[in-house]
């Protein structure tokens, strides 16, 4: 018998998973700061970045700090 968490698609198990959205925030922040490494400083880079810390702290809040 299939249990409800195997019939739940993976991306959509992932996608209510605070510790998912950590992951891809922090993933995306690294490639971000090495792309800005790479490249200089450029004020888009560090505005995505600042923004993705954002959502990061949303995220803290929402979940009481659970991340």
């Amino acid at each position: 018998m299939e249990t409800r968490h195997e019939s739940i698609p993976e991306s959509n198990r992932n996608a209510s998973n605070p510790n998912a959205a950590e992951a891809h925030i922090k993933s995306a922040h690294k490639i971000l700061s090495t792309l800005q490494e790479k490249i200089g400083k450029h004020p888009e880079i560090g505005a995505a970045i600042t923004k993705l810390e954002m959502a990061l702290n949303d995220l803290a809040v929402q979940t009481g700090g659970v991340l």
